[in-house]
């Protein structure tokens, strides 16, 4: 009803009311149906879970395309890594087997007694060896490091060591100082010590072991040759059918600890 008593006629096509710029368009509708979101919890669950599933992809890909000390290498090299291994299984067979024999020997003796001492001196001889308190001597290997540079640092020479006893190294002498149990390397490039005994290049180690065994352990990819030779040193290992390793260490009693035999 208009003022004037009117009534106002119906609205005329293509008239806009008088608020049609409070309006919305067809893309702030289309927002403002979707934003902001309204995510249910199921959803919220399954989006958490395809983020973890891509993430664990994501590193298992990331994991498989770095590279490896043995990625590229050669059939033969890994076919002598796999035989190394077995060498290690054989191994220890033995040693359980020298020890089954040495058991079936003393509950099989007439004399006991007498079997008993023969296996006391035999052990006393591996212990002095292993202690470093006697002279040994026997197949093995001669492992001779140049450094020119003073790169090669005491952590790469603690890491030869390893490398020869996880072989089945049995007797090693480095530069004239037997290695024992609690033997360490310490100093940088140069200035080198062993056993608080200062040592200098060449580096040479003596080891009695299978030669065939710590050879190929020391020439494996990525092992103690290259990772030495990329420190500009030069490496090289000759086998022998008898290495002298006849540095000794005095027999040292112990302070606190004693025999628990009766």
């Amino acid at each position: 009803m208009s003022n004037d008593g009117f009534t106002d006629g119906p609205e005329q096509p293509g008239e806009r009311p008088a608020d049609a710029s409070q309006e919305l368009t067809g893309r702030q509708r289309l927002l403002a149906g979707v934003w902001p979101p309204r995510v249910t919890r199921a959803q919220l669950i399954v989006a958490v879970l395809l983020f973890v599933l891509g993430l664990g992809l994501a590193i298992q890909v990331r994991s498989n395309s770095d590279n490896s000390a043995l990625r590229g290498a050669r059939q033969e090299d890994l076919v002598r890594i796999l035989d190394e291994v077995d060498d290690r299984s054989q191994r220890l067979e033995d040693e359980k087997q020298r020890l089954d024999d040495q058991r079936t020997e003393l509950e099989n003796s007439s004399d006991q007694a007498e079997e008993a001492r023969k296996q006391t001196v035999e052990k006393e001889r591996q212990l002095g060896i292993l202690a470093g308190t006697v002279a040994a001597h026997g197949p093995g290997i001669t492992l001779t490091i140049n450094d020119p540079g003073d790169a090669v640092e005491a952590d790469k020479l603690l890491d030869a060591l390893q490398e020869l006893r996880a072989a089945g190294a049995e007797a090693i002498e480095v530069n004239g100082v037997r290695v024992v149990a609690n033997t360490y390397f310490s100093g940088d490039g140069g200035a080198i010590k062993v056993d608080s005994r200062k040592i200098s290049a060449p580096y040479v180690f003596k080891v009695i072991g299978k030669p065939q065994d710590l050879e190929p352990a020391l020439n494996i990819p990525g092992g103690v040759v290259q990772t030495l030779e990329k420190e500009q040193a030069t490496v090289h290992v000759a086998q022998a059918d008898d290495i002298v390793v006849d540095a000794l260490r005095p027999a040292e009693r112990p302070d606190y600890a004693r025999s628990s035999a009766q």
